[in-house]
């Protein structure tokens, strides 16, 4: 139950603070007193749109703050599941809205989206508004009546969650189907590059090495040449006529160093220091030598290597690819291209099959959902057709039909609820009852939703409307009772219905003498203030004896 409500900057609500007790709360005022501003501040918490002109003028944001009482444990995991404690029942929602018409949520002090909000909102309170008699032409509406009463919200919760499996796994089945249509397209063409690929044996570094190669092999002659010379001056040189290889010479030297180096100490190092220049230099010759020979000569080899590089270069521009460390991703990504349409048909084999099975679960579900809607319409409409015309529509007819469609979330069953009030010919509600037929249909339905629902609260803002008399008087027992169940509010204009709650608020607005603004302000009634509004409903601004008694005689009855 809805337990107290704080507003603050809201419209023309500056500030409120207020408690509710259980049972039928009645809330009337004149017209144009804030009572709608008041479901407004209600709705706000409930995860209606926010927006800026929500906030009073001045005032930097409004707040408005819910506390719920409920024994509602399937509330508990929504809870757990954003992070917010469960505290025993008590539920505090809070919405704040800035200037700009941004606005934050929050549960028990922890920030929430909207929409969470909206999802346990939905579990707490319902809000009749005065338009929504236009909900008996949404035929959504009406099946979710009907199955309420049937008992089976169960069953229909399994079909909107095999549903949402199914319409997953078509999409699913679609995308895989389209893939391989798509692949099955592309097939040769990837099929050839791959050949084309797979058959060039490319592997990372080749390309450096062929150019290496090539640069060898196109300057062989220019590279022998000039490694011979250096042979050649390694291993031959002029002394006085007499040719000495340079090592000879060194050795030499060595030999003179050493012999004066017994006279002269600094002179054997210079000695030594010839001898590790002698065993480098063969290093070097030897090396020399090994290159030479290797230089390879052959005009074959050289056109080989540049058709190999050819071949490459050609490949990368074929591909756009920087190196061959592309093309060889490439390659593999064609592989696995390829044999993607293998692993795909397999996957389709198996959400076909998936599908399928979901598919005969989901026709299961809805064929028992049906037969609890079939076994319970004519059960819910003699009930309605009861409720009905015990606010003076005596002769009314109220039937329910159920009509075949395809399956979707809610089953394969349409529903229409059917109406007369003179007993013959029922035709469609939405297009045969008037305005005040309307609101007793109204009621009864929201009657029976109260009661099979499990709604802790529920507010009906002027569901009289069109109605007057002894009509009022019996509605008025109708909310009367379901308060009685539950908590129940009645925003009404009709005596009859107001003199029948156990609270009674009255919403004023008054013009703020310090601000010269209009401030819209609710107040629980005292049993002579009760009195006194009941009066005022009856006969309007002027107070007479005669209302003063009846206003006495309607809450004493």
């Amino acid at each position: 139950m809805l337990a107290a409500l704080q507003v603050k900057n809201y419209v023309l609500i500056d500030s409120l603070e207020i408690d509710f007790p259980e049972g039928l709360i009645i809330i009337t005022g004149q017209t144009g007193a804030g009572k709608s501003i008041l479901l407004g501040a209600l709705s706000l918490v409930m995860g209606a749109k926010a927006d800026a002109l929500m906030v009073s003028e001045g005032a930097e944001n409004c707040v408005v703050e819910a506390e719920f009482d409920t024994a509602d444990l399937s509330l508990r995991p929504i809870l757990e599941e954003n992070e917010v404690e469960w505290e025993d029942g008590h539920i505090t929602i809070r919405r704040v809205v800035n200037r700009s018409g941004r606005s934050r949520s929050f549960v028990n002090d922890s920030p929430v989206p909207v929409s969470v909000l909206q999802e346990i909102s939905s579990r707490l309170i319902d809000i009749h508004s005065q338009h929504q008699t236009l909900l008996l032409s949404d035929k959504s509406f009406q099946l979710e009546l009907l199955d309420h009463f049937a008992g089976c919200m169960p069953l229909r919760e399994e079909c909107a969650r095999l549903w949402k499996s199914l319409s997953g796994i078509r999409a699913e089945l679609r995308e895989t189907e389209d893939r391989i249509a798509r692949l099955a397209q592309e097939r040769d063409y990837n099929d050839s590059q791959f050949r084309q690929l797979e058959s060039a044996g490319l592997r990372e570094g080749e390309l450096e090495e062929l150019e290496e190669e090539q640069k060898q092999l196109a300057n062989a002659e220019e590279i022998k040449t000039g490694l011979s010379a250096v042979e050649e001056l390694f291993t031959s040189a002029s002394s006085g006529g007499e040719v000495l290889s340079m090592d000879a010479s060194l050795k030499e030297a060595g030999k003179i160093l050493s012999k004066v180096g017994r006279y002269v100490s600094s002179v054997s190092e210079l000695a030594e220091r010839v001898d590790s220049c002698r065993r480098e230099l063969d290093d070097i010759l030897s090396d020399v030598m090994d290159i030479n020979s290797g230089v390879d000569l052959s005009q074959s080899r050289l056109e080989e290597v540049e058709n190999r590089m050819s071949l490459i270069y050609g490949l990368m521009q074929k591909h756009s690819c920087s190196d061959i460390a592309d093309l060889i991703a490439l390659r593999d990504r064609l592989s696995e291209t390829l044999a993607d349409s293998t692993l795909l048909e397999e996957k389709r084999d198996k959400l076909s099959a998936e599908a399928e099975r979901t598919g005969k679960e989901l026709e299961d579900v809805a064929e028992r959902l049906h037969s609890a809607r079939a076994s319970s319409a004519d059960s819910f409409a003699s009930s309605i057709q009861e409720s009905v015309r015990s606010m003076e529509l005596p002769y009314a007819i109220f039937e329910v039909v159920l009509k075949d469609v395809p399956v979707s979330a809610v089953g394969k069953d349409s529903v229409e609820f059917r109406f007369s009030s003179t007993g013959k010919n029922a035709v469609d509600v939405a297009k045969c009852a008037s305005g005040g037929e309307m609101s007793r249909i109204m009621l009864a339905l929201k009657s029976m939703m109260a009661m099979f629902a499990n709604m802790p609260t529920m507010i009906f803002d002027e569901i009289d409307t069109g109605v007057s008399g002894s009509v009022a008087d019996k509605m008025g027992r109708v909310i009367c009772d379901m308060g009685s169940r539950m908590q129940v509010f009645a925003i009404t204009h009709l005596p009859q219905v107001a003199a029948k709650g156990s609270a009674h608020y009255m919403v004023s607005k008054d013009i703020d003498p310090s601000t010269s603004k209009a401030v819209s302000r609710i107040t629980l009634l005292s049993d002579d203030q009760r009195v006194m509004e009941l009066a005022r409903m009856l006969s309007g601004s002027e107070l007479t004896e005669a209302a003063i008694a009846n206003a006495k005689s309607l809450l004493e009855y």
